[in-house]
Formats: C-alpha cells, structure tokens, sequence
C-alpha cells in the first residue's frame, strides 16, 4: 500500500506528485555535478519549495499534502532498486503519515483564524536543518484561515526558502489565498472525488458495511471525511435526519423561528461535545504543568492565570469555530435536499443523494416551481455567506428559514 493509496480519485495528482518525489529524491541522492539527474523531461526539475493544494472540501487536499510529504522522507530499501518514492511501509513514510516524523510539521487549527505569533514559529522551523538529511516538511492545511499580518510573515519565507524546506498549503480555492502568495507556489487542484470511489475506500480502507459506506458517500456527494462520520456515527446520521426534515417543517412564521433555534442549538449542542470531550483534559493538563499540585488544594501558584485565561480564550474561539462548522454543514446538507428537488422538477437523470428521504423531495418537488427552489437554494447561500460575515447565527438562520417559507 503506497502513500497515493488514500487520494481518492485524484489519479492526475498523485502522478504530478510522485513525479515530483522523483526529482527531490534525486535532489539529494546525487553526487554533485550531476544535479541534471533530478531533472525531469526537458531537463526541468518537477520539484519546487512550495505548493498549494486546492478543491472543494472533502477533495482531500490535506491527505494529498501528507501524502506528499511521506514520499518526500521516504527511505523504503526498494529505492534503491529504483523503486519509487512513497512505499508506506518504511519508517520515513509512516512516521510522516501518523504525524511523528521530526521534520513534518502538520499544522491544522481548531481556530477561526491562524495568527502571526504562530505564523512566525513556523517561519522560524522552516530555516531549521532538517534532521534526517532530506527535507524540512510544512503542511499548513489551514491556509485559508491566514489572517493578513500572518500571510505577509508566510510570504517572506516563501519568498527567500531554506535550501531543503517544503511548504505545502491547502486552502479551498485560490482566491482564499493572498496572490503574493499563490504566485510564488505550484499550483494543484483537486476534484470532488467521485461517489463510487469514496464508497469502496470506506469499505476497503474502514471495513463499513458495502450499503452503508454507498448510502453515506451517495448523501454527501463525495466529500470523504463526512461520509466517514455519516457511516460511523449515529448522532452525526440522526442530526442530518433533522435538518432533512426542515423543508417540510416552515410552514408559518412561529414554525420558522422554531426551526431557526433548533439547528442553533443542534451546532451549540456539537461545540459543547467537543468542549467535554477535549477541554477538561486541556486544563488539566495545563493545571498540573504549572504546579497546582492537589496538596495545596488546586491553587495556582502565582503569575500563572495568564496562562490559564489564555488557555480559555482558546477553547472558547474552538468553540465558536466548531458550532459554525456544524451550522455549516447542516446547511450543505439543505443546499444538496433542495438540488434533489430541482433534479425532480427538471426531470433530470442525475443522481439523487438523498434518496432516502425520497418521499419528502417528492412532496416538497410537486408543491413548487423551480424558480422557488433556486430561490431556496440562494437563500441557504446567503445564509452562508452571512455567517462568513460573523452575523449573528441565530438572525442569519432566521432570515434564511423566512425565505425558504417564502420561496
């Protein structure tokens, strides 16, 4: 099993990669002078400092980024025998793919925003050697959330790169990316793996039921980290079951308030799991790394609030970020019910992704027009983008809920 085995329909990417493992694996195998080993067709070198990986979400731009960094330290003893980069099984390539390799940094954030105190820590590894003696890895799956100040401290680094460091950046588009940025990168960009392809890795790779892994890959149309969650988790299933159930649900203005509060307090009652799950074990942690020994009866000792307040502010910024993930992704799921909706009224030979709630699409298709459900579609848009915007969650849901009653 190699390092591409998990780029799920990305065939185009995982070939532009391994050929770029080639040259950097040539790049510090060859004696000098014979640097043109390294090269590609055409005597230009398929390897470069930095790349940006783009797609939409659930394309796997992340699991591209690591998967190119492991055949980046690959040392498998098939490489010599001119095998390729990226085997999977040699200590270089797990220890990048699980996350211990000490020269790959995989920096994702449970934030709203990546900051520059970060940013430049980061800055100040990637001039670091690199330990192993092949490359210094940066994956930064989280680009899109640079804030200004930190994309300009990224850019000078980017601008004059260490000899033997990798920047790999993953953001949704090229637009979420300062263009000082994005034109000083190699660009790649994935596509929405395809339904057949997520359903038979999460059979193969996962081992879920065949019916279950194409009912969950079928209802998020290819996003592969969802349909996971989808086909293992029963509160993730019975949420989606709710948000569903809405269409059918906003028939007056107390029924659309109604719906509104719910779907907030659903996100609300998502970041508090999280919050239980993670945030007891952060403090505790933190408690008895700065000496609140249970002998002095949980006391801090002097000077260290700061650091615990900071602690706080940070879990409760991964709150927030976490009950807008969750809206946001009961919203893709209204965005891909009304779709269906539209694929009936058009009469359409696409794919229904929820067809098991066929019945509400039919009923909700044949008490419209079309015109209504484009209208409903940009409503549930709006409401994203509002959101993008910090308004108010509960008065973007509402509005939003108004309009589908409306059409």
């Amino acid at each position: 099993m190699t390092v591409w085995d998990d780029l799920v329909g990305q065939d185009r990417v995982a070939a532009q990669l391994s050929a770029a493992a080639r040259d950097a694996d040539a790049l510090v195998t060859v004696e000098a002078g014979h640097a043109d080993a390294a090269a590609g067709p055409g005597g230009a070198s398929r390897m470069t400092h930095a790349w940006l990986f783009t797609g939409p979400p659930g394309s796997g731009r992340a699991t591209a980024a690591r998967a190119f960094a492991a055949a980046l330290q690959c040392v498998g003893p098939d490489r010599a025998l001119g095998g390729e980069p990226g085997c999977g099984f040699c200590d270089g390539c797990h220890t990048a793919l699980v996350g211990t390799h000490a020269d790959v940094e995989v920096v994702r954030t449970d934030q709203l925003t990546i900051g520059v105190k970060e940013t430049r820590e980061l800055v100040r590894r990637a001039q670091l050697s690199p330990a192993g003696g092949r490359w210094q890895v940066i994956v930064l799956e989280d680009a899109d959330r640079l804030t200004e100040g930190a994309g300009n401290v990224l850019l000078k680094a980017i601008e004059e790169p260490a000899p033997r460091t990798v920047w790999l950046l993953c953001a949704p588009s090229l637009e979420d990316v300062l263009p000082t940025i994005r034109s000083r990168c190699r660009l790649l960009t994935l596509r929405t793996p395809p339904v057949d392809a997520v359903a038979d890795i999460l059979v193969r790779r996962d081992g879920i039921d065949p019916e279950r892994a194409a009912s969950a890959a079928r209802a998020t149309q290819g996003h592969i980290d969802r349909a996971h969650r989808l086909a293992t988790d029963e509160r993730a299933r019975t949420r989606r079951a709710a948000v569903l159930r809405l269409p059918l649900r906003v028939d007056d203005v107390g029924a659309c308030l109604k719906a509104a509060q719910e779907l907030i307090d659903a996100a609300a009652e998502d970041a508090k799991q999280v919050a239980e799950e993670v945030d007891a074990k952060e403090t505790e942690e933190l408690r008895a790394a700065l000496g609140a020994a249970a002998g002095t009866g949980g006391r801090l000792p002097r000077g260290t609030a700061g650091a615990m307040k900071d602690l706080q502010d940070r879990q409760k910024r991964r709150a927030t970020r976490t009950q807008r993930d969750s809206l946001d992704q009961a919203l893709t799921d209204l965005i891909g019910f009304y779709r269906d909706v539209l694929a009936l009224q058009l009469g359409s030979q696409v794919a229904l992704a929820n067809t098991d709630v066929r019945d509400a699409l039919e009923r909700v298709a044949s008490g419209s027009k079309p015109e209504r459900t484009l209208r409903r579609i940009e409503a549930v848009t709006a409401c994203r983008q509002a959101l993008d915007r910090n308004v108010a969650p509960l008065l973007a849901v509402e509005a939003m809920t108004m309009a589908l009653r409306a059409g």
